[in-house]
């Protein structure tokens, strides 16, 4: 049988993204939350007010996808909605305490299964996974 090693780039990188999908969707589903909410929220704790389209874009679903995400998320309380001051059609999606609250303990959930992912990496050696993986994500956007 062939070693990992001769196995194409693109399917060990599906692999992997599979695997951390699956993890990440059950240890998260322990605190209520999917991976697309915690994608959704971590995006309003690192930019606030963005609108479905912006959370659409930065969580990798569609636009259709987020307006189920969000009111799910406004449902549980997790994110409040209000419109934009400076333009009146847009609507702004905020994270609440109770959204600030849940993130912090994904957060650390997140950085317990990369901490697993990437056991016996040298520091230098998860620096040079990024680089490479930052570089495959250019040649393929052509960034």
């Amino acid at each position: 049988m062939a070693g990992s090693n001769d196995k194409p780039v693109g399917y060990m990188l599906k692999r992997v993204q599979h695997e951390l999908r699956l993890r990440m969707d059950h240890a998260l589903a322990a605190e209520q939350v999917t991976l697309a909410q915690y994608a959704a929220l971590s995006s309003l704790v690192a930019e606030p007010g963005l609108t479905n389209a912006d959370l659409a874009r930065r969580s990798f679903v569609t636009p259709q996808t987020m307006i189920r995400i969000v009111s799910d998320l406004e449902r549980s309380g997790l994110i409040t909605r209000r419109q934009d001051p400076d333009h009146g059609r847009r609507i702004l999606n905020v994270i609440t305490a109770a959204g600030r609250r849940r993130i912090e303990v994904a957060d650390r959930i997140a950085a317990e299964i990369d901490a697993a992912m990437l056991a016996g990496f040298s520091a230098s050696d998860q620096k040079k996974l990024v680089t490479l993986l930052s570089r495959c994500f250019d040649n393929m956007t052509g960034e």
